[in-house]
């Protein structure tokens, strides 16, 4: 004897597009807010990732470049540079390359913190190489944000290797 089930499939309908002001996290005063849309389509984020999870990512990787260069944006505020847009910079683009390394650090940020989220497991052989995969992409998101503070403090970037 045998059986049949038929199970619907769930009807998964797309988020819908928040209001415009719900897409743009304003930051501490010094440093510029943040287009959710805009980090979207510079690291490529799909409809999979919800607006309340990038809007948490975001805030968190904003708190987290905001702490990291805490001590850096002292010494600019007390030298009379009132914002980073003000900071002396090359411009490229029309932008103030210091501007583009900031968004740089809190896009990858947030997006590996995304991804981490969005981790799943899976026993079979392709869902364990999707894992490792994940954790490349989360270790080079974490090391492009990585670089964009330490170029927006003049720091030099090094690779130290244990022999």
């Amino acid at each position: 004897m045998s059986s049949f089930n038929a199970i619907a499939e769930p009807n998964i309908t797309p988020e819908p597009t928040p209001p415009a002001a719900e897409l743009i996290v304003t930051n501490a005063p010094w440093f510029p807010s943040i287009d959710l849309a805009h980090m979207r389509q510079a690291v490529r984020l799909d409809g999979t990732v919800t607006h309340a999870r990038l809007r948490d990512a975001v805030i968190a990787a904003i708190d987290e470049v905001n702490r990291e260069l805490s001590t850096w944006r002292q010494a600019h505020q007390a030298a009379g540079v009132e914002s980073l847009d003000e900071l002396p910079a090359d411009t490229i683009g029309g932008e103030s390359v210091q501007l583009a390394r900031y968004r740089r650090a809190v896009y990858y940020l947030a997006r590996a913190d995304v991804t981490e989220l969005y981790r799943d497991f899976d026993s079979t052989k392709s869902g364990a190489a999707d894992t490792a995969e994940l954790v490349q992409t989360v270790d080079a998101d974490r090391r492009n944000a990585r670089q964009a503070i330490n170029d927006m403090r003049g720091v030099a970037r090094s690779t130290i290797e244990l022999i």
